[in-house]
């Protein structure tokens, strides 16, 4: 109905203004089971249309939380109205560059919206397992949690298409202490992109994950503290890719590179050593589909690949048209809004180190005294590639072998400087699609990375 309905609205978009129509749904659902007992089950969803009219280099907007004929009309003009005056103020004379082609852009899948009871009943069964086979430990919850878009985009002059992002997962969380009665804690994410069904259709495929995150928690139970100082170390893969994501793709926004990021000088100088390659994927990573794929962006830009750092050297950024024609280079795909209400801005999709030639025992081989750390919970990060990381499931390396897991610490340093100590990549990739950015409003986004040989400045107790 609404595909029907747009398409009879392109007659309301202005000659020469260049208009964006956009109808979008988003579904939430969350379980919560904290020791066994229910603190939250809910589900909710928002709905609505939103313009977005370039006149002249001058953007304006509107939304409405309505689907319906009247509701089309009212965007579109309040939006134009919006261009219109605010051009008259801002002294600019700018068309967005023309786009990469026009055509219509095909549904890659659907939402299956199932049952709330299901959802509660997964979760049990996670629970009863964690119960019968992770004993001494001193509290679980376990979250089941659902977000999706689901989005109608008609443009005026690029491509119009159905696009829907479907993810879910369950979180196993896990806490225990240690002989002194410090608490130390652990999590997983199961699941990942597609319904309910794609993903839980059978909870047996994660008991060994479980086993895993249970095994780690109680190696943690008696683990040491790091020694503090400048170390040789091996971040696993969702430690590289939370690198990638915070300390390097942010500043490779071209949004951010105008507000003052270290990318703006770095553009085509060295910034990592000649193995390290970074790219943002839009929907396909190794002739796969992508941890969290995006066909078509909120501008009606096609979703490709944005090739960031290459042998070491920066040559690109993340860009949407109108950055895209400042610096001369591609617009792929990266200008997303979280609901219907927000305009989009610049936003990863799949950001991570491209794969190296050596295998994980190379790895650990090759370090005498170092550490291999696993898992980040929290960091921060600024636009000068400045990051601080905390990291909470880790080991040591001692005489090229895993020595005593480690009680939580950080790391920290400056992007494009710890870059260039990279010395070897891992031959895998491990992606993790769960995670939220939060770059002025939220964004689902994939991030993942194969396990680096680097130097970092690590915390001590």
């Amino acid at each position: 109905m609404i595909q029907d309905l747009f398409k009879s609205k392109k007659e309301l978009f202005a000659d020469g203004v260049q208009t964006v129509l956009r109808a979008q749904e988003n579904r939430n659902r969350r379980v919560v089971l904290l020791k066994g007992n229910m603190v939250q089950n809910s589900r909710s969803a928002s709905r609505g249309l939103s313009a977005r009219v370039n006149n002249n280099g001058t953007f304006g907007f509107a939304s409405v939380a309505e689907y319906s004929a009247e509701a089309a009309d009212k965007v579109i003009k309040a939006a134009t109205e919006n261009a219109m005056f605010l051009g008259k103020h801002s002294g600019r004379s700018v068309q967005l560059p023309a786009s990469l082609g026009t055509g219509d852009i095909g549904l890659h899948g659907e939402i299956v919206d199932a049952e709330q009871k299901l959802m509660i009943d997964a979760c049990k069964t996670i629970d009863d397992y964690v119960v019968k086979n992770c004993p001494g430990l001193t509290s679980r919850t376990v979250v089941y949690t659902e977000d999706s878009q689901d989005k109608i985009i008609y443009t005026s002059d690029a491509h119009d298409g159905h696009v829907i992002i479907p993810r879910c997962y369950i979180y196993v969380m896990m806490s225990a202490e240690t002989k002194d009665g410090v608490p130390v804690e652990l999590f997983t994410a199961l699941g990942g992109y597609g319904s309910f069904f794609d993903n839980f259709g059978n909870l047996n495929k994660y008991y060994p994950e479980i086993d895993d995150l249970y095994k780690r928690l109680m190696d943690k139970k008696e683990g040491v503290y790091a020694d503090a100082g400048y170390k040789t170390v091996i971040l696993g893969g969702k430690m590289s890719g939370m690198l990638a994501h915070e300390a390097v793709g942010h500043t490779v926004e071209a949004d951010l590179v105008k507000a003052g990021s270290i990318a703006g000088p770095s553009l085509n100088t060295r910034v990592g050593s000649e193995i390290v390659n970074l790219v943002d994927f839009a929907n396909v990573y190794e002739g796969d589909q992508a941890a969290l794929p995006v066909y078509l962006d909120d501008e009606g830009t096609v979703g490709s690949d944005a090739v960031l750092i290459k042998d070491g050297i920066l040559v690109g950024y993340m860009n949407d048209r109108e950055t895209a024609e400042e610096f001369n280079m591609q617009a792929n795909g990266n200008a997303r809004g979280w609901t219907y209400a927000d305009e989009p801005i610049i936003r990863m999709r799949n950001t991570s180190v491209l794969p190296g030639n050596n295998t994980f025992e190379e790895m650990i081989a090759s370090i005498d005294d170092g550490y291999y750390l696993i898992e980040s919970g929290n960091g921060q990060a600024d636009l000068t590639g400045e990051f601080m990381f905390g990291v909470n499931c880790g080991y040591e390396i001692k005489n090229g072998k895993l020595g005593r897991a480690l009680l939580d610490t950080t790391v920290s340093g400056v992007a494009f400087d710890m870059l260039k100590t990279v010395d070897m990549i891992s031959d895998k990739v491990e992606w993790c699609s769960s995670g939220f950015c939060g770059k002025k409003q939220p964004m689902a986004v994939s991030m993942g990375g194969p396990m680096l040989r680097c130097k970092i400045m690590i915390g001590g107790r």
